[in-house]
């Protein structure tokens, strides 16, 4: 990359159009079509003249007639290749062969050709396609640059934590395999989104790891159809990217005192499931991750954000990604995390979707009935609800037990000597 690719975002360099031709008539003729469409278009008539501007200027998009003097547009692109990498490169040709161009461009030398004489809307859309595909192989860049530059915070941090030596360096190796992997298969890398996050706050990354834990779980469930089971799973590793793009200071904030974020503060927070929608596209480009991400963090009364969507219009699966979430980011032990997603089922959560949750929490057991009898009200069978105790503090029956006819009679003659005065509470 060139010094001047650091001044542009890659929006702003997708823009940017070198156009090669000898023919100064096509020259006129590219250079207005395209700065009719916005963009920012250099012209030259000879590739040696092309190849310094090369070295100059960073360009989004390289475009170059095939027949042309002291090299062909194919040998100029190939150069271009070797200094602009992440440029689109795109050839005009009359005259040269199908096969040769096909091969060019598997080979990744070119990004698309033009046959010539070229039509204008053939010419505007494959611009176009050259445009996004640059400002796609950009973005991802950053990605790798940002990935890389945190290994090298990670590394300093290793070497301050002599105790974790061992288990620091196993994770840099992991996370430094992945890395030089993230180029070119990035779109497709869950872990790799999960160890960026992990990097990027420890908290962060082991709430997704329990997040995902728990969703193994619920997909193992009969409660999805088709692809859902899928959905869920790969929502539930990227739901929280867009945190990513959010100060440490806010997160922390946001987790440990809500109610002082500021309006711009609370204003970001809630729009970081469009950012996680948005980053999770790169990874997976089907329309329901994007949704159920986006609407994790609805709420089934409708005062969620960001669209303040409710009840069945939120998605199926986001509202069981929602449940999960919400129990993850209690911090509670998973009885107590039980009780406050109960406390929030038809309100926050989608009572079915609580259910489910509750479902695959094997610690949690549904709370029985409790109601109050008189001492001539025991009948055999009855289970105590509560321990039963004498005046002195010895143990009468002990929670759970099952009453018969003797315990009861005992019971009765001892309150005939030594009045019970508890209350008596079995399950219906």
């Amino acid at each position: 990359m060139s010094a001047s690719a650091t001044t542009k975002s890659p929006a702003d360099l997708s823009r940017c159009v070198l156009a090669v031709d000898d023919e100064a008539a096509a020259l006129i003729a590219l250079r207005e079509t395209l700065e009719r469409e916005g963009y920012h278009v250099a012209t030259a008539q000879h590739p040696l003249r092309a190849l310094e501007l090369v070295r100059d200027q960073q360009f989004g998009i390289i475009i170059s007639d095939h027949r042309m003097p002291d090299m062909t547009g194919l040998e100029f692109l190939v150069a271009c290749k070797e200094m602009q990498p992440n440029a689109s490169r795109v050839l005009i040709t009359a005259v040269l062969s199908l096969p040769t161009v096909v091969a060019a461009i598997n080979r990744g030398e070119i990004f698309r050709f033009i046959a010539k004489p070229w039509l204008r809307e053939e010419l505007i859309a494959t611009v176009d396609n050259a445009r996004q595909r640059f400002e796609l192989v950009e973005q991802n860049y950053q990605l790798l640059q940002e990935s890389q530059r945190l290994n090298t915070e990670l590394s300093v941090a290793n070497e301050r934590l002599n105790s974790q030596v061992t288990d620091l360096d196993t994770a840099n190796r992991n996370l430094d395999a992945a890395n030089k992997d993230l180029a070119e298969r990035y779109e497709h890398s869950l872990e790799l989104c999960s160890r960026i996050l992990a990097t990027y706050d420890p908290f962060l990354g082991s709430r997704t790891r329990a997040l995902v834990d728990l969703v193994q779980l619920m997909v193992q469930t009969e409660h999805f159809e088709g692809d859902e089971k899928d959905v869920l799973r790969t929502s539930a590793w990227l739901c929280d990217l867009g945190l990513i793009g959010v100060s440490r200071e806010v997160i922390r904030a946001f987790r440990q005192h809500p109610e002082r974020l500021s309006e711009r503060e609370r204003d970001i927070i809630s729009h970081h499931p469009v950012y996680s929608q948005t980053l999770a596209s790169f990874v997976d480009a089907r329309p329901a991750v994007g949704e159920v991400i986006r609407a994790h963090h609805e709420r089934f009364d409708g005062r969620g954000f960001p669209d303040g969507i409710a009840g069945e219009h939120i998605p199926w699966v986001a509202r069981c990604l929602a449940a999960a979430v919400w129990f993850v980011e209690t911090g509670l032990p998973k009885a107590k995390a039980a009780e406050a997603i109960l406390a929030e089922s038809g309100r926050a959560l989608d009572p079915e979707a609580v259910r489910l949750v509750l479902k695959v929490t094997e610690s949690f057991q549904l709370p029985r009935v409790v109601r109050e009898v008189l001492l001539s009200e025991l009948q055999p069978g009855m289970v105590l609800a509560s321990g039963l105790y004498s005046p002195h503090g010895m143990l009468l029956v002990s929670e759970g037990q099952a009453l018969n006819e003797a315990m009861i009679t005992k019971l009765r003659n001892h309150h005939n000597v030594n009045p019970i005065s508890q209350r008596l509470l079995v399950y219906n």
